[in-house]
This record gives structure tokens, C-alpha cells and sequence, in this order.
């Protein structure tokens, strides 16, 4: 009895899964898929015939721009790719669904994130020096996984994915001018765990990376959390 409804749930799992990874990863995600694997190719090609030495604080900045592709499409064209489909009638019509439907596609997204991430840094430890891929996956994961929820809690205002992924662009080059000034400071976005400051030392160092990451993660719950109170308005996503 226990076995057949192991086997039962698994099932239901694997289908409901299966469905989510269609919607996700379906319609454009494959040109921003493309993209971002070409521009890690043309940045790792440039890099392996150039006469610098490549470090990993190199890798970092190289694996935030493809990921930055990679995740743009399933956050940002999420609630435009359903009304598209036209299911955000069942996804809004049971109370309290939507928020699991939601909830379940952004873990699937960031575990497919991840798994991403992993692949590129195997291919770095390969192509170029060698990366810690576990670390580096999980320092990486952080400043992606907020500019997914970024992505998210927009396209629950806006609707429109190409608005969205508009907004996130802007965004995220307003960071990357800030990161400049930033530098070395707990708030900077794109702070690299692995350029060590001179002008710290190793506690410091470790003090402020660890801040940074709670600071984001912080803030990516938030803007989640601020997309679900979004979806509460049914009557504006039913118009």
C-alpha cells in the first residue's frame, strides 16, 4: 500500500514537473538559451588566445552575463506566457493555487539555474583555470537569483515580458554602473567573492561577502514575496 502510493506521488510529481518545464522553458526561452551559450563561447574564445592570465575572479564576471540570459526569459514572460495560454483563468480560479503554481516553477527555475551555473564552471575549470565549480556555482547563484525575482515581481505589475525584461536591462546596468562606485562595499550587487581587497584583511573580507549574500537573498525573498501579494488583485490579470 505504502509502495503503490510512493509510486503514485512520484507519478504526480514527475507530471506536474514535466508540465511546469514545458511552460518555463517553452515558446522564446530557446533564443535566450542560445544567446547566452554563444556569448560564454565568444568571451571564453576571446579569452583563451589572449595573452593575459585568466583568474577566477575572471570566471565570475564571465558566468554573470549568460545566467543574466538564461534566467531573463521563465521570470519575466511567467504570467504572459499563461494568459497567453490562456490557463490564468484555472491558475487564478482555485484560491490559493496560483501561489503554488508560481512558487513551484521559481524553485524549478533556480534548480535549473544552478545545474547551469555547475556546467558552465566545469566547462571554465576546463577551458580556462581552475574553478572551484561548488563555490563558484553558489557565489554566482545569489545576484542571479535576485534579478530573477527582479524579473517576477515586474511581470506581475506590468504583464508584458518584453516590458519586464526591458526593466531588468536597465536595472541591471544601473547596478553594474553603481558596482564601479561600490567596489568593495556590502551593497554592491556584482561584488566578486574571489578579487581580494589589499586593503582588508581575510575576516573583514569574509565579513563583508557574507553580509552582501544575506543582503540579496534578503531581497530576493522580499520581491517574491511582493509578487504574490501582486497576484491577490485577480480582477487585473482576468481583464
Amino acid at each position: 500500500m505504502i509502495r503503490n502510493n510512493i509510486k503514485l506521488l512520484s507519478i504526480i510529481i514527475s507530471k506536474q514537473v514535466t508540465y511546469n518545464l514545458k511552460i518555463i522553458f517553452g515558446n522564446r526561452f530557446v533564443y535566450f538559451f542560445a544567446a547566452s551559450i554563444l556569448f560564454y563561447l565568444l568571451v571564453t574564445i576571446i579569452n583563451v588566445f589572449s595573452i593575459n592570465a585568466i583568474t577566477v575572479e575572471n570566471v565570475y564576471y564571465q558566468l554573470i552575463f549568460p545566467c543574466l540570459l538564461f534566467i531573463f526569459f521563465p521570470t519575466a514572460f511567467g504570467v504572459q506566457n499563461d494568459a497567453d495560454a490562456r490557463i490564468l483563468e484555472i491558475i487564478f480560479g482555485i484560491p490559493n493555487y496560483r501561489y503554488k503554481v508560481y512558487l513551484i516553477r521559481l524553485l524549478i527555475i533556480i534548480a535549473f539555474l544552478w545545474v547551469y551555473i555547475i556546467f558552465l564552471s566545469i566547462l571554465s575549470s576546463f577551458l580556462l583555470v581552475y574553478v572551484p565549480v561548488l563555490e563558484m556555482s553558489v557565489r554566482v547563484l545569489v545576484p542571479i537569483i535576485f534579478f530573477g525575482m527582479v524579473g517576477f515581481s515586474f511581470s506581475t505589475i506590468i504583464r508584458n515580458g518584453s516590458a519586464t525584461v526591458v526593466i531588468m536591462i536597465i536595472l541591471g546596468l544601473i547596478f553594474w554602473i553603481l558596482s564601479e562606485i561600490l567596489e568593495f562595499s556590502r551593497w554592491n550587487l556584482f561584488l566578486n567573492p574571489f578579487s581580494y581587497p589589499d586593503s582588508m584583511s581575510e575576516s573583514v573580507w569574509a565579513s563583508v561577502i557574507r553580509h552582501n549574500r544575506n543582503i540579496y537573498l534578503t531581497a530576493s525573498l522580499l520581491l517574491m514575496l511582493w509578487g504574490f501579494l501582486n497576484l491577490q488583485k485577480r480582477e487585473k490579470f482576468m481583464r
